[in-house]
């Protein structure tokens, strides 16, 4: 069953589906991207079965948009990486107390971004509950912008392609999309955390490995 929540948030979708197409998917990413506040495998669910398959278009339209959804993505995520940056901690501080989020979290994604930097960033998009929160230490370690758009928009049309996929596939029983989630998050978390660190094992091995010295001959 589809809760209260998603019930009222499945009715402003449709209008805003019915009115504005993929442009509403980017409208809305941009919110959840921004504020956590609505739950992506439901807008993405949503739209692919309400804008791809509903109107019997071809599977190839995913990708589109996959597109159109993490450009929302990107803007909704740089508003949080911006504030943060701009902001600094103090800012911060007040956005975790009104949105609830307790710091030491922020504090310890902080620091793996600033030791991991892109990896970190592109891998966290595809991590269920960090997915929103990585733009905050990267704007707070000040991280170079085009290398967090970059990651950012890689992770995030992996996510969103995947889950218009799954809307698509599922057809009118997309809903269902939201309790398969809930499911998977202990192993989708298993699964990112083991190729964290892969990644982090593989960034080690790179510094560590002595670097061959050329030497010019007279």
């Amino acid at each position: 069953m589809i809760d209260k929540l998603e019930t009222t948030i499945l009715n402003a979708l449709q209008y805003l589906y019915d009115e504005l197409g993929w442009l509403g998917v980017t409208i809305i990413m941009i919110i959840e991207n921004a504020t956590g506040l609505t739950p992506s495998e439901v807008v993405l669910g949503f739209a692919g079965w309400m804008l791809i398959d509903a109107h019997g278009l071809p599977f190839t339209t995913v990708f589109w948009g996959g597109l159109a959804a993490a450009i929302g993505s990107v803007i909704g995520a740089s508003i949080l990486y911006w504030t943060a940056r701009i902001g600094g901690r103090p800012v911060v501080d007040r956005m975790a107390k009104f949105f609830r989020i307790d710091m030491r979290h922020i504090e310890r994604v902080e620091q793996m971004a600033k030791r991991w930097g892109t990896g970190f960033i592109f891998f966290g998009r595809l991590l269920p509950g960090i997915r929103t929160l990585v733009a905050i230490p990267a704007g707070l370690a000040r991280m170079s912008f085009p290398t967090f758009v970059a990651a950012t928009f890689a992770g995030a049309y992996i996510w969103c392609t995947l889950f218009i996929s799954a809307g698509y596939f599922l057809g009118h029983e997309w809903h269902l999309l939201s309790g398969i989630v809930k499911q998977a998050v202990p192993y989708v978390l298993t699964i990112g955390a083991l190729a964290g660190v892969i990644f982090i094992a593989w960034q080690f091995w790179l510094r560590q490995r002595p670097v061959p010295i050329k030497i010019e001959k007279e």
